[in-house]
Formats: C-alpha cells, sequence, structure tokens
C-alpha cells in the first residue's frame, strides 16, 4: 500500500455534518471517492491533494471539512497496485469459515464463508468502507455492548451517536482489560460447546497442494478409512485417510490450497460412528 501510494499524491479529508447524498454528490463532482462511510455524520473523502484542495474550497452545505494526516487515499481504486499483490499473497493462506458471526464492512453483511471473507479482506484495500452499515447490522443483531480493541476510540465515538443504548468501551492499554471481561461477563451467556473438545482432526502428512477427494457436506458421516484426499506435490501423491470416521464438523482446507506438514483438513465428531454401532 505505502507503494501504491506513493505513485501520486493523495490523501483523504473528513467530512462532518451536512447530507450524506450531498456531501457524495459533492465529492464524486470533483473526482473524489467516498471511501468511509462511518455515520453518525461522517465521511472520508478521497483523491488527490489537488481534488481535495479543490472540495475544500467548494464544500458542500452545512459540513465541514477537515483534512487527515494520511500518507495515501486509501480504500480507492489508487489501491489498486497494492490489491494484485495480497491478491498473490492469499493464494497461499488456507481458511476456515468464522466460528462466530463476522460483518463484512464491506457491505455490512455478515460472512460465513472462510474463502470470501480472505477474498474481502484484499479487495477491501481498493474499496470504501461502510461502517454504517455494519452498524446497522449490529443494530439488527441486537448487540447491547460493543468492546473496541486498539488503536481504540474512534468506532466507539461512532457508535454512541448512531446506535444509543448499547454500551462501549475503548480498550487503550491493559489497564481496562478487567472492564473488558466484566463487559463480556455482563453481555454475554454460556455457550453451549464445552470447553473439552469433542471432536478429532484429520491432519496434513506432508507439505503439498491438497487435492480433495469426498465432499462430505458438514453433518453427514466419513466411514472408517476413508480417504478425504490426498497431498500432491511434483513426485509423488499421499492419502489423507479418516481412521476413525466420524460426522464432518468443519472443512478446514479446500481443494487447491496449499498445505503445511500437520496442517488440519477438516474437523470430525468423533460419536458418529458409536452411534453407527
Amino acid at each position: 500500500m505505502a507503494a501504491a501510494a506513493a505513485v501520486t499524491a493523495t490523501g483523504m479529508s473528513a467530512v462532518l455534518g451536512g447530507d450524506p447524498d450531498n456531501i457524495v454528490a459533492r465529492a464524486e463532482k470533483h473526482g473524489l471517492t467516498p471511501a468511509n462511510m462511518n455515520g453518525a455524520g461522517q465521511i472520508v473523502v478521497a483523491g488527490t491533494m489537488e481534488q481535495l484542495a479543490a472540495f475544500a474550497a467548494d464544500p458542500p452545505e452545512g459540513a465541514r471539512v477537515r483534512a487527515l494526516e494520511v500518507a495515501g487515499a486509501f480504500h480507492t481504486s489508487h489501491m489498486a497496485p497494492a490489491v494484485g499483490v495480497l491478491g498473490g499473497y492469499a493464494r497461499s493462506i488456507s481458511t476456515h469459515d468464522p466460528r462466530l458471526r463476522l460483518i463484512s464492512n464491506a457491505d455490512g453483511q455478515v460472512i460465513h464463508d472462510g474463502r470470501e471473507v480472505l477474498k474481502r479482506l484484499v479487495t477491501q484495500v481498493s474499496n470504501p468502507v461502510r461502517w454504517d452499515l455494519c452498524m446497522q447490522t449490529m443494530g439488527e443483531l441486537g448487540v447491547t455492548a460493543v468492546i473496541e480493541i486498539p488503536p481504540a476510540g474512534t468506532l466507539t465515538g461512532l457508535i454512541k451517536r448512531a446506535l444509543p443504548g448499547v454500551e462501549t468501551l475503548a480498550l487503550k492499554s491493559p489497564d481496562d482489560l478487567d472492564a473488558a471481561w466484566a463487559m463480556i461477563a455482563e453481555h454475554t451467556s454460556a455457550s453451549s460447546i464445552g470447553s473439552q473438545p469433542t471432536w478429532r482432526l484429520l491432519i496434513a502428512p506432508a507439505k503439498g497442494t491438497f487435492a480433495q477427494v469426498l465432499t462430505t457436506p458438514v453433518g453427514d458421516s466419513l466411514p472408517v478409512g476413508a480417504i478425504v484426499g490426498t497431498i500432491d506435490t511434483l513426485r509423488d501423491s499421499t492419502p489423507v485417510i479418516a481412521p476413525h470416521g466420524g460426522v464432518v464438523v468443519e472443512w478446514l482446507v479446500h481443494d487447491g490450497d496449499p498445505v503445511s506438514p500437520g496442517q488440519p483438513i477438516v474437523r470430525l465428531h468423533p460419536e458418529s460412528q458409536e452411534s453407527m454401532a
């Protein structure tokens, strides 16, 4: 991103107050991108320094424009060169599906697929942040408390204005940890999942590329001795065998993913074979 920012002199400005539609229209008139739709009366626009200067000289009605000390126009097309680089790195990363609800700041949607999460992390570098939609989703989900991790303060301030009644905590130092744990205890309930694992993992026996043979859906059973796939290299192919069988809880690696020795591939619930006996 630093290399992308060095191509052209770019920056960002916060726009406080005013009508959001008018701000976006005025920004686009000057060739700027509404890079952060933060809600609660705040939008961040981004583009070249010349475009930002023209926008500041022609501000939207009822709005204040404040230049931000940043290295470039992040979350805009100016960061496109970084997307290709990050995309190359992303191809070597294996993912698994989130266990908790993960809200994407691309559109405020809850994402359940690990590969989609990774894809969005890459493309978000050159696309606007929709924190306003994230807060809207939090409200729809009935969120009652939010803890912001360091560097903290900005997002909790926005939440206080957009979601009154939601308790917030900006975690700024180790001194805040006790308050964070107290908030978690107050606003959460005990998980139905026990602290002792009730599953087994099939792991990669070697380094290589995972070629998936079985696509057994989550909740279905694998028989004892099933070959779920192979680990392929230029010289040989090693099968990945489920010695005990079990019910598929989660696929952690997918067809074509690179794997390392000992890397988990699929999580199985061992009780399936007992119930089948």
